[in-house]
């Protein structure tokens, strides 16, 4: 059975893209953009204070589109910042708008001194009927490339 995977990501300062990209690299999967209708803004005050009403409102921001085809994915890495805690709203919308019958999801985050927080819970929680798998944290744009070789083994 030939495998497709899918790496769907969301990133607002090119961090969690980065890693994105590597991982696509070393698993031979496609990439997915995850991006709000309405962009969050540049400024990053005025981004802390739009993403933090969000969460604490539980608002699921619409998305530009969606993954055409999902039922082809059997693996899917979903990439998100941590955002106090939290994945990003934009995330949410994407996995509450997935059926996760008998798909692997695999968790990746980027952060700035928080690791996962509460993301991985958060993702066993939204992706209902998935194999949920041990997640990668990586701090702010950095990722050290052979512990995240070690880390796509031990999902593999």
């Amino acid at each position: 059975i030939l495998r497709k995977i899918l790496i769907a990501y969301y990133s607002h300062s090119a961090n969690t893209k980065r890693l994105a990209k590597l991982i696509s690299n070393k698993v031979n999967g496609e990439l997915f953009k995850i991006e709000a209708e309405n962009a969050y803004p540049v400024n990053y005050n005025e981004v802390v204070e739009r993403a933090k009403k969000e969460i604490k409102e539980g608002y699921n921001p619409d998305l530009k589109i969606q993954v055409k085809n999902i039922e082809q994915y059997d693996t899917i890495f979903i990439g998100t910042p941590n955002w106090w805690n939290s994945i990003a709203p934009p995330v949410v919308t994407f996995l509450k708008s997935i059926d996760f019958d008998e798909k692997k999801v695999i968790p990746f985050c980027t952060h700035g001194g928080g690791g996962f927080g509460s993301i991985e819970a958060q993702m066993k929680k939204l992706c209902k009927n998935a194999t949920v798998l041990e997640g990668f944290a990586a701090y702010g744009g950095t990722s050290n490339e052979l512990q995240l070789e070690e880390w796509l083994k031990k999902v593999d």
